[in-house]
């Protein structure tokens, strides 16, 4: 099996050890003859040209699969004529839990609010989760895992997709019911993808929807907030905090009002990062499968955009 790394040089070195590992029978190539590969495993940056990849003559290819689990960078190239496949890997889930549980339970008990002072606030003290309420934006498979592990810990968690898909032991609102979703949410966690129908979900009247002294957190993609919105509703009071991890451009200018903000949090992207070490065992198995006729896993429905 010839299969292409369609990815950024500097990738090469981390991923390769770990795809040969999981798949021994690849022939694993950073180029040659278009018509000769059963396979792409494919990152955004390739080629480094800055051009956009031309897959029409990878005539040969089974399976596209990507390295993120984003793919609103992939989907609209109107050369991609090959099933596309995105990455969902058991260490990026792990990484977006943790992160998600981490700053949802530092805005729950109002971590920031203690200043070291010699001001005694006892009239601070935070309620249980029981009684925090969190909405979570986007019910796929970050918005499941991260939603389930807060109800584990007693969270009131409702989650809110445009389908309304089941999640076992949550509560979950489709479509119409985003306004409801968002008014109950003393903390909104944005896990949406990057689509036509998501970009800019978020914006002043839908902020405003937030209850008074809300917090935002959003490792899921920088285009579903205005930015001048938010901005605006952080400085009115009505929002506490933000928390974000994702960004329209991105690295974030170091100009940008976020990063001067006291009530912003800004973290580089590193919410959910691929770890080769176990994502290779999942571009092995859809290798594996394409080679053999088998059903893909996490195929893209490219008219959903994920």
């Amino acid at each position: 099996m010839r299969v292409l790394f369609a990815a950024p040089a500097r990738m090469w070195d981390e991923w390769a050890p770990h795809l040969r590992a999981a798949c021994p029978d690849i022939d694993l190539r950073r180029d040659g003859p278009p018509e000769s590969f059963d396979a792409l495993i494919y990152a955004p940056g390739f080629p480094e040209t800055g051009e956009p990849l031309d897959f029409g003559p990878y005539t040969r290819a089974r399976v596209v699969q990507s390295l993120w689990a984003g793919v609103e960078r992939i989907v609209d190239n109107p050369t991609l004529t090959q099933p596309l496949c995105r990455m969902v890997d058991p260490g990026l889930t792990q990484g977006m839990v943790e992160y998600c549980i981490g700053w949802t339970l530092r805005a729950h008990l109002q971590m920031d609010v203690f200043a070291q002072d010699g001001v005694w606030r006892h009239e601070l003290s935070p309620p249980l989760a029981s009684q925090r309420k969190v909405t979570v934006l986007g019910t796929g498979a970050l918005g499941s895992a991260v939603a389930g592990a807060l109800a584990g810990l007693d969270f009131d968690v409702t989650g809110w997709s445009a389908s309304g898909r089941p999640v076992q032991g949550i509560r979950v609102l489709a479509g119409e019911q985003l306004d409801s979703a968002l008014a109950r949410a003393e903390i909104l966690i944005c896990l949406l993808p990057d689509t036509p129908a998501t970009r800019d979900v978020l914006d002043a009247d839908r902020l405003a929807t937030l209850p008074r002294d809300a917090t935002v957190i959003n490792p899921g993609r920088g285009t579903l907030i205005v930015d001048d919105a938010l901005i605006a509703a952080l400085d009115s009071g009505h929002l506490r905090h933000a928390v974000l991890d994702v960004f329209r451009t991105e690295p974030l200018p170091s100009g940008h009002p976020f990063w001067a903000h006291p009530r912003v949090t800004i973290t580089p992207h590193v919410a959910a990062e691929t770890r080769p070490s176990s994502a290779a065992r999942v571009v092995a198995e859809n290798l594996r499968r394409a080679m053999s006729a088998q059903p893909l896993l996490h195929l893209v429905e490219r008219q959903r955009g994920y």
